[in-house]
């Protein structure tokens, strides 16, 4: 272990992770009711939407997951931006009517679209957790990978850490002090980011001699865009579009904005945001393909790791302050939207005691820590970065997609029966699950969306919807 490397990473880290506990436990202190804890108490400002939208999207995906793929493929990196993006800017064309109906899960937008049936919000809720939970077990994977190789620090303790870090940016306050924290992690973020990108770019000696020690296929357009292959993009289509549109983490800071304006507007800037987090693993991964390459595609992860254990040492606690804020804007996200389903939505379905504000908060935080606690073993377990993020996108989407997207189109006007919502969702994620254990050519994800559209529509023509005013006016008689 370099003593020295890592007191000076642990001691700037623990400044800027200060910096961010501080402002957890301030704002958690003063926003202690469960309105706070579940949605911020719906009056964040919108540069907090923004900041907090973006350091949730960027977290250790981009630090290692990203940084490899930007290593092996070039451009190839900007389409995983870009359906980020584009499911962004998809879910602001409903921030209106999401907004005014004072959500706070998407468990509670079925609830509305096809009606309340505890087997539909369990199975809901379940699909949606997934997805996080990928991400949390992502980040402490990410950041175990990235600080073994610069301090010498085994995986296992240092995924211990992030969990126990995760922990208390969640505690005080729930997503208040997770927004909060975040506002102050992304502007750093951002300024960190820069810093090291121009640190190397300079280091592989400017943009002229990366080009130059590149493969043509990376830097000659339009072969750099698809270096990663059609079957890999297509991968990432089906699987991180459908999933941004079902992930609550993002509809969670809609729901805590301030008004729909604002909600909109931090969706437009937090995507220019996630874009700056493309250049930044481009240009990381690119200087490193010019400095070595010795990872070839299959150990793309390493390239992080290998570009961290390089910098000199003024610049080495700059980078992991900043890998340390990334990591845990995200897993603070991720970790509350898991705990907020599993007590605002799974257990109100089985647990028929009436909580006070009180008690829902007080089970909330027994929760985080037992999510978190999880997550941990897991990942130690199972240690693959990237392939936990795919395979939670691609099943949630596979079950999610349809029936809530199609759901709230419809919402205005119809009342879809729940046995559409049922057959879509079943249908959707068997045949996601078939079609992976079959190892089809083709990315899984794409059979499980297919095949839940496909059943969504025939059920349509089964059990057609009802215009939502006669029923409304029929329930009032």
């Amino acid at each position: 272990m370099n003593w020295g490397t890592t007191t000076l990473i642990a001691l700037t880290a623990i400044i800027v992770i200060g910096i961010g506990a501080y402002i957890s436990f301030y704002v958690g202190k003063k926003n202690k009711s469960n309105d706070s804890w579940v949605v911020g108490g719906r009056n964040l400002p919108l540069y907090v939407v923004a900041f907090t939208q973006y350091a949730t999207a960027v977290g250790g995906g981009v630090l290692v997951a990203h940084v490899g793929i930007a290593y092996a493929w070039g451009f190839s990196v900007f389409w995983y931006e870009l359906f980020v993006v584009i499911g962004l800017i998809i879910i602001s064309l409903f921030a209106g009517w999401l907004r005014r109906r004072t959500f706070s899960t998407i468990p509670e937008v079925f609830t509305r679209l096809y009606g309340e049936h505890r087997l539909m919000l369990s199975l809901v809720a379940l699909a949606v957790i997934v997805v996080p939970f990928g991400w949390l077990a992502t980040q402490f994977i990410a950041f175990a990978n990235l600080f073994n190789s610069v301090t010498g620090i085994g995986i296992t303790p240092l995924i211990i850490i992030m969990a126990v870090v995760s922990v208390a940016f969640v505690l005080p306050g729930g997503l208040t002090s997770v927004a909060w924290s975040d506002f102050f992690f992304g502007v750093f973020m951002v300024i960190a980011s820069i810093v090291v990108g121009f640190y190397a770019v300079n280091s592989a000696g400017g943009p002229a001699t990366i080009i130059a020690n590149l493969p043509d296929d990376l830097t000659v357009m339009p072969t750099g865009l698809t270096a990663a292959g059609g079957l890999t993009i297509l991968l990432w289509l089906f699987s991180i579009l459908p999933g941004t549109l079902t992930n609550q983490l993002y509809y969670q800071r809609i729901f805590a904005a301030s008004s729909v304006k604002q909600a909109r507007q931090g969706i437009y800037l937090s995507s220019a945001l996630i874009f700056l987090s493309g250049i930044y693993a481009l240009i990381i991964g690119l200087s490193v393909r010019s400095m070595t390459d010795q990872f070839g595609v299959d150990g793309r992860e390493q390239a992080a790791g290998w570009f961290l254990a390089q910098l000199p040492v003024w610049l080495v606690a700059v980078y992991g302050a900043f890998l340390m804020a990334t990591i845990v804007s995200t897993t603070g996200s991720a970790l509350h939207s898991v705990v907020v389903n599993l007590v605002n939505d799974l257990r109100p379905a089985f647990v028929k005691k009436k909580d006070t504000t009180a008690d829902l908060v007080k089970v909330s935080r027994w929760c985080t820590v037992a999510v978190s606690a999880l997550a941990a073993l897991l990942s130690i377990i199972f240690p693959t970065a990237l392939n936990w993020l795919v395979a939670t996108y691609a099943y949630s989407a596979s079950m999610l997609a349809v029936p809530f997207l199609i759901g709230m189109v419809l919402a205005n006007k119809w009342v879809v029966h729940v046995s559409v919502g049922y057959v879509s969702m079943i249908v959707g994620l068997g045949a996601c699950a078939i079609s992976h254990i079959a190892g089809t050519t083709v990315p899984y994800a794409v059979f499980g969306i297919t095949g839940s559209l496909i059943a969504y529509f025939v059920m349509l023509a089964v059990r057609r919807p009802h215009p939502r005013a006669t029923v409304e006016e029929g329930a009032q008689a």
